[in-house]
């Protein structure tokens, strides 16, 4: 009888061993790990340990990094103050070399005794030379001062000063305004203060031997001084001089402007005068009497002018104006009387002198 052929089964005892002893490996590592925390715990300690480790080494390299800065900077502290170092060490050696270099004072006390002695004998000789003299001297031509380009030498020195009513003011408008104030008013002008200015600063520059004379001018020709006519005073005399600046500053400006007469007035003086001081701010308004109209015209007071100049005696005339509003052809035709006559001109800035 034939053998029954034996079927093939997949899931015999051998298969079955093996899926069993499988699971209970599984089952016991289940077991294990569940019954054993301590290995979980060191585990998770270790990451923790491993973060704070990375960042304390972060913060080392940073404080490293603040080290490197603050050496770098204390390296160029000590640069720098090696070179101020050196800069006063040199500094020192040249005060010192300075200080070897110079004279003992000791040695210069007699040159200071000989330059003071020096100095007050100069000084004590200034005083002598009287009130009349400037203390400082520039050699030039003659005797012209030249700051201002005038002439202040001369033995008899004339002042013609105007005192017509154009001294009131620089402009026309303000000169009727203010020749209908006071007398008080009208000595205070500015322009007019100007003027006598002028003089007290001519009168202080001219030699203390020469004379002198001033003739205030407006329709007529009077001396400052009542009672000269005619006459010189002397420019050593203060008490002369001061009346006559005295008179001068109480004289009250007004009136038309007469250069005719003022030029007739050289004549009356004897001897005559060597040098003119002429203060005035433009062309006459008349000749030797009062004009027939109120108005003049600017071609009629070039005439009055070019007739006043063929009465002037031959002296040197130094011409100072204070130009007035209206009166373009002043500066031209007193210029051109400078120079003829052998004098000057000047118009000064409204601060002179």
């Amino acid at each position: 009888m034939a053998k029954r052929k034996r079927d093939i089964n997949p899931f015999n005892l051998s298969f079955l061993d093996i899926m069993a002893c499988g699971l209970g490996a599984v089952t016991l590592l289940f077991l294990l790990l569940k019954h054993s925390p301590d290995a979980v715990q060191g585990i998770a300690d270790l990451s923790a340990e491993t973060s704070l480790l990375a960042e304390e080494i972060l913060e080392g390299e940073r404080q490293q990094v603040e080290l490197r800065n603050s050496i770098r900077a204390l390296e160029q502290e000590i640069v720098e103050a090696q070179g101020l170092s050196d800069r006063v060490l040199r500094q020192i050696e040249e005060r010192r070399e300075e200080l070897s270099l110079q004279a003992d004072p000791e040695d210069e006390i007699p040159l200071l005794r000989r330059q003071v002695e020096e100095l007050e004998a100069r000084t004590a000789e200034l005083r002598e030379q009287g009130r009349g003299q400037d203390l400082q001297q520039f050699a030039g031509d003659g005797d012209r001062q030249y700051l201002t380009g005038l002439k202040l030498g001369g033995q008899r020195i004339l002042f013609l000063v105007d005192a017509s009513a154009s001294m009131l003011a620089e402009d026309i408008v303000n000169v009727v305004r203010r020749r209908n104030m006071s007398d008080q008013v009208k000595r205070q002008s500015e322009k007019w203060q100007r003027a006598v200015r002028t003089v007290e600063w001519l009168m202080a520059r001219i030699p203390p031997t020469s004379q002198f004379q001033i003739i205030v001018f407006d329709t007529a020709a009077t001396p400052a001084l009542a009672g000269s006519d005619g006459s010189w005073l002397s420019s050593a005399d203060s008490r002369q001089a001061g009346e006559a600046l005295a008179g001068l500053k109480a004289r009250v400006p007004g009136g038309g402007t007469s250069l005719i007469n003022a030029f007739s007035a050289i004549r009356t003086l004897s001897p005559a005068p060597d040098n003119v001081f002429l203060i005035t701010d433009g062309l006459p308004t008349q000749g030797r009497t009062a004009p027939r109209k109120n108005t003049i015209s600017g071609r009629e007071r070039a005439d009055l002018f070019n007739e006043a100049a063929r009465a002037l005696p031959r002296v040197p005339v130094n011409v100072i104006l204070f130009p007035m509003e209206g009166d373009p052809s002043a500066a031209a035709l007193f210029w051109q009387l400078g120079i003829a006559s052998g004098g000057s001109f000047m118009s000064p800035a409204t601060d002179w002198p």
